[in-house]
């Protein structure tokens, strides 16, 4: 006998709030407002609840468990900002896709985590989702490239995220700034540099310039482009 296949919360009718009561939005903004601040792990039925001075079984009476929560949530996430206009210029608005899913994830340091497995299908998600597509599209009109090109993109974005998030994460930590903690290190790297075992390290430290987070990330992401640009523009 076939399983029955759970309802979705994308599916199932919201109820509406009682008298003075929270409703699912301000359940989903109260979990948005823990996961920012602590963290994802510290989300649970009973503190949303909790930190709306409502009964858990209030929350469920809106929301089945946890898992559809953080679906709530992620799609709440990616409804905060509005979608990017096309001009019909692929460079653009795949660059602007960058930039906002950027936005939205040093904004919420828990979201990229959740955006790796399945994808979201929340209604916000999937406008998101529509617009990026449409964006690649223009770029090659094979959905299957234009979708490995998103991936691509997606990919950069993810990357270059997680390593700042990395480095806030180390400032937290360790209570050093960066520039503390290059203080800290200099006499190290300064003998490491003196031993002449390293020539292109030292190069770095000594030549490089150090470049700002947003300046390297367009820079990552134009590679990206042009990298699509070689291989699928026409």
């Amino acid at each position: 006998m076939t399983e029955p296949i759970a309802s979705s919360v994308w599916t199932r009718p919201r109820p509406e709030p009682r008298r003075r009561a929270p409703g699912v939005d301000q359940y989903v903004a109260a979990a948005l407002a823990v996961a920012d601040a602590e963290g994802l792990a510290a989300v649970s039925m009973r503190r949303v609840a909790g930190d709306l001075g409502s009964g858990t079984a209030s929350l469920y009476r809106y929301i089945t468990n946890r898992d559809e929560l953080v679906d709530l949530m992620i799609d709440a996430a990616q409804g905060e900002d509005p979608l990017p206009e096309s001009t019909a210029d692929w460079r653009t608005d795949l660059g602007a896709v960058a930039h906002g899913m950027r936005t939205t994830l040093l904004r919420h340091p828990w979201l990229a985590g959740e955006l790796t497995g399945r994808p979201a299908l929340g209604p916000n998600s999937l406008r998101r989702s529509e617009s990026a597509l449409r964006a690649a599209v223009a770029l090659t009109p094979d959905i299957t490239q234009a979708a490995r090109a998103l991936t691509a993109v997606h990919a950069y974005v993810l990357g270059s995220v997680a390593a700042q998030q990395s480095s806030r994460r180390a400032e937290q930590r360790t209570g050093l700034t960066e520039e503390q903690w290059q203080h800290s290190v200099g006499p190290y790297i300064t003998e490491v540099i003196a031993a002449g075992k390293h020539p292109m390290l030292a190069r770095r430290v000594l030549e490089a310039e150090d470049l700002d987070p947003d300046t390297e990330f367009a820079f990552g992401l134009n590679c990206v482009l042009d990298g699509l640009a070689a291989r699928l523009a026409h």
